[in-house]
């Protein structure tokens, strides 16, 4: 059962005002080596969506997984019985909560690469404004090297997503969405927030919230694990390209716009919802 954790009226307010909050201390250190086990178990069974996104003569690595919570058991303790769901639920101003997917962000030490600012929703096949995914490491983050984000650009325009290494538009057609404002260069126009972070800690954001990291300094090691939830007023998204991550079939089992009722996205909360 999931354990419940309680929000304050002003952590549940920043989230909607400017869809990125910090979260401290809500996970436990058993809740810690559980997590910390099943990236390790991750790290050494990749799953064929896995990929390196660091150039190959950068001095570290930077490696990336998608869904495999079905086949780690520590992550599905992790999704469905720790803090996250209730912590989803009351984020999102949400009934109900289902998990959407989980995502391994390994950063080695000495990576170069940074994370270019993006969405992420974009990429994905889901429509909705109730949605939740939570940046949780198990090494200590300083602030040189952790999440940041655009306050409040989760307010509704969808920019123009691209790859990281090389700015194709794969996904939607150039032109069809606003490109990316000069983030870095106006400071005062975009304010940024971000969070040093310890182990137990996490950062929880909206999918529409503009984010980007740097690399690792030497002898940093950055391990994260993002659970990524969907609320009450989820729909499918039907693309007509392959989506980040992909759920193949999903299309012949759910039409566009049909809530993301289906086994691959299982109810968390309440939890003793089908």
């Amino acid at each position: 059962m999931a354990r419940r954790h309680e929000l304050t009226a002003d952590t549940v307010q920043a989230y909607a005002r400017d869809g990125a909050v910090v979260l401290r201390g809500v996970m436990n250190a058993d809740e810690l080596r559980t997590l910390e086990s099943g990236i390790e178990h991750n790290l050494a069974h990749l799953s064929p969506l896995a990929l390196v996104a660091s150039e190959p003569d950068d001095p570290g690595r930077f490696v990336e997984d998608f869904c495999t919570w079905p086949c780690n058991p520590d992550y599905q303790r992790t999704l469905k019985d720790s803090a996250l769901p209730h912590l989803a639920a009351q984020l999102m101003q949400s009934q109900a909560v289902r998990l959407y997917h989980d995502h391994l962000l390994v950063k080695e030490a000495g990576t170069r690469q940074p994370t270019p600012w993006h969405q992420d929703q974009p990429y994905y096949n889901v429509g909705g404004t109730q949605n939740v995914s939570f940046w949780i490491p198990v090494d200590p983050v300083p602030l040189a090297s952790t999440l940041r984000f655009v306050a409040g650009s989760h307010s509704g325009t969808w920019y123009m997503p691209r790859t990281f290494r090389d700015q194709q538009a794969k996904w939607f057609p150039d032109g069809t969405l606003a490109e990316l404002p000069p983030i870095d260069a106006e400071p005062a126009t975009y304010r940024q927030l971000a969070w040093a972070l310890e182990p137990g800690d996490c950062v929880a954001f909206h999918m529409l919230s503009l984010h980007a990291s740097s690399g690792t300094g030497p002898g940093l090691r950055r391990r994260v694990f993002s659970a990524r939830y969907l609320g009450d007023d989820a729909v499918h998204a039907l693309r007509r390209w392959r989506t980040s991550p992909p759920f193949p079939g999903l299309d012949q089992r759910l039409p566009d716009g049909a809530p993301m009722v289906d086994p691959l996205f299982p109810a968390v909360w309440p939890t003793n919802r089908p």
